[in-house]
């Protein structure tokens, strides 16, 4: 249910990719957390990614992942779904997550292509078919080549699609030829979902179902008005919505993410803006520019 009163269907709209908050030595804020999901959830987004890679999973131990889960079970207590991240570039590592872990109330899993090893396309399909036998809940593909250094290519993307369990992907290729194509021959139910913040509206507008974000973190709001705009059919809201968050994408990313969400979301007053090793909290300059941005 969005702060407007309308439900949209499942995995429609704005689902957030959550950072983890630190204290200043670099322990799991859990009174941060709980801030964050209440800030997120009050701003009207549709769901929450718990463990993505915004969250800083390569340095977050299973023990914290684990209580994570569990705060944000609680916390949330059904009133958004929760999605969690699993992945890995060992298949059997992914598998074994999957089979171990507790998915009472979790709806999704979103999990992102394999690192550094490679794959070929083939690669590709037998990891997340693997993935989707093993998952007791629908897994959402998660392509983000900038990061991985392999990329799901439509053709591969299409193929995935037809397996039952397999329910959408996440999109941040920034390859908008790749993406309509995906938008063009998928089948029915299988969501396209925008992974870049700033192209959303140009997505949904080409049969994009929604985004999971970054920048909602410290905006819920804001994106979650401009993406059911979007979804509305109204691009002029859309558009004003996009242009007002323009100015402060590019320094989200400047010094890596999520060092420039968390230096927002400090600004605002949400948690802190601690990242562990080996990522640094945002540099003065870039804080001082977000807040002006602000």
């Amino acid at each position: 249910m969005n702060n407007s009163g309308t439900r949209l269907p499942a995995f429609h709209g704005t689902g957030v990719a959550l950072v983890t908050p630190f204290t200043d030595d670099f322990k799991v804020d859990y009174v941060g957390w709980r801030h964050l999901l209440d800030f997120c959830i009050d701003g009207g987004v549709e769901y929450l990614v718990v463990n993505g890679t915004t969250g800083e999973s390569p340095t977050t131990t299973a023990e914290e992942k684990a209580e994570l889960l569990r705060v944000a079970k609680a916390h949330v207590a059904g009133r958004v779904p929760l999605v969690y991240g699993i992945g890995s570039n060992d298949t059997a590592v992914a598998e074994e997550l999957l089979l171990s872990t507790d998915f009472d109330g979790i709806a999704a899993v979103l999990s992102a292509s394999p690192a550094y090893n490679k794959p070929t396309q083939a690669g590709l399909v037998a990891h997340y078919h693997r993935l989707a036998e093993a998952s007791p809940v629908p897994i959402i593909l998660y392509n983000v080549p900038g990061r991985t250094a392999s990329n799901i290519s439509a053709e591969t993307t299409l193929r995935l699609a037809q397996h039952p369990n397999i329910m959408g992907i996440k999109e941040a290729s920034g390859n908008m030829e790749q993406c309509l194509a995906i938008a063009a021959h998928k089948p029915e139910g299988f969501l396209l979902l925008s992974g870049d913040d700033v192209l959303t509206p140009a997505l949904i507008a080409c049969g994009a179902e929604g985004i999971i974000s970054v920048m909602a973190n410290a905006f819920p709001k804001r994106f979650a008005d401009m993406t059911r705009a979007a979804l509305a059919g109204d691009f002029t809201k859309a558009r004003t919505g996009l242009f007002h968050l323009l100015p402060l994408n590019p320094l989200m990313y400047e010094e890596s993410n999520p060092v420039g969400v968390k230096a927002a979301l400090e600004a605002l007053g949400v948690c802190g803006a601690a990242v562990r090793l080996p990522l640094l909290e945002a540099t003065p300059g870039l804080k001082e520019r977000i807040r002006k941005a602000l």
